[in-house]
């Protein structure tokens, strides 16, 4: 029987979303389990391996045509062990025989990395990269992270902290960061680090803006009431982006600087803001990069949204496909 479908799971902190794709990356079937934690997050694996177990029982989907089962997580992954640890949000305090139980679970292949590498390869297989083998991906949500295609193959560095675009240092002795170093790029452009920019910026500002109103009064402030309100012409909240595109522009022209990416590719919630967003960034990037690279990189936004996860790990199992 021929081997032609892949599996794909995206595993967060709330959620588990789970994809069945074509060899070709098409995704014919997808669905979404809640994450439980309790317990140290003990359930999480027996919920994986159920939840497929019974998705391909009702779909009557003979197991000897999945050629594997791919995963993206949170935490520090040994992707040749097959192991998960420090994976805090998921109560994984411990290191996790994560391949071992699945593999036990399912009677599948299953392979493992970091939940923004599968991101990134997820853009660069089926959504902005286009299939390039050189693209450099940048999410900006709770955190910023990334992930680095070069020559077809990603860069996981010496202990799988490659493509840790978050922890670029763009003001140094900047914001404390939670790594613990300062000036971390995370701590301006991610959803939270655009409101502490808010907040400090507000704190200087005595002209009239409504953003300013809201924060003074103690009412709820996101990245996204901050844009919102910079497209309406909110004067503060313009000059909050300006600056979070500054920083983010800088950093990703370093970057492209130093890999010359066919495409630097920006998801996560806050791209949202969309081209509003990526045109303020191109300014400072196009300022910072170097000649050659302002003609042959392009910056793009992410297209996959929340099923970039799932494709890019489904695109893992790739590996177990029979030369």
């Amino acid at each position: 029987m021929t081997k032609d479908k892949l599996i794909g799971v995206d595993l967060g902190g709330t959620t588990i979303k789970f994809a069945i794709l074509t060899i070709e990356g098409e995704i014919q079937e997808k669905w979404a389990v809640p994450t439980n934690i309790l317990d140290d997050g003990s359930h999480i694996i027996p919920d994986i391996v159920n939840s497929i177990n019974k998705r391909l029982g009702l779909l009557k989907l003979d197991r000897e045509r999945i050629v594997g089962i791919g995963m993206g997580t949170p935490g520090t992954v040994d992707r040749q062990n097959g192991t998960v640890e420090a994976a805090y949000n998921l109560n994984w305090k411990n290191i996790q025989h994560v391949r071992e139980a699945v593999q036990k679970g399912t009677g599948l292949d299953f392979t493992i990395d970091n939940d923004a590498n599968s991101a990134a390869i997820g853009e660069q297989w089926k959504g902005a990269g286009e299939n390039n083998p050189n693209v450099a991906f940048v999410t900006l949500g709770t955190g910023v992270g990334g992930g680095i295609i070069a020559n077809g193959h990603m860069v996981r560095g010496v202990f799988g902290a490659g493509g840790e675009f978050g922890h670029v240092v763009v003001e140094p002795n900047g914001y404390l960061c939670t790594c613990g170093n300062r000036g971390c790029l995370e701590q301006y452009c991610s959803a939270p680090g655009v409101v502490h920019l808010a907040h400090d910026f507000a704190d200087e500002y005595e002209g009239n803006s409504q953003l300013k109103q809201m924060l003074d009064n103690g009412e709820d402030v996101t990245s996204k009431t901050v844009f919102d309100l910079a497209k309406n012409g909110d004067f503060l909240a313009t000059e909050i982006v300006d600056k979070m595109a500054y920083y983010l522009g800088y950093a990703t022209a370093s970057l492209s600087n130093i890999l010359n990416p066919a495409y630097v590719v920006i998801g996560g919630g806050v791209s949202a803001a969309g081209s509003f967003l990526l045109n303020k960034v191109q300014k400072h990037w196009t300022k910072y990069a170097f000649s050659p690279v302002r003609s042959s990189t392009k910056l793009k936004l992410a297209v996959l949204g929340n099923d970039a996860g799932v494709i890019g790990a489904a695109s893992l199992a790739r590996e177990f496909i029979k030369k």
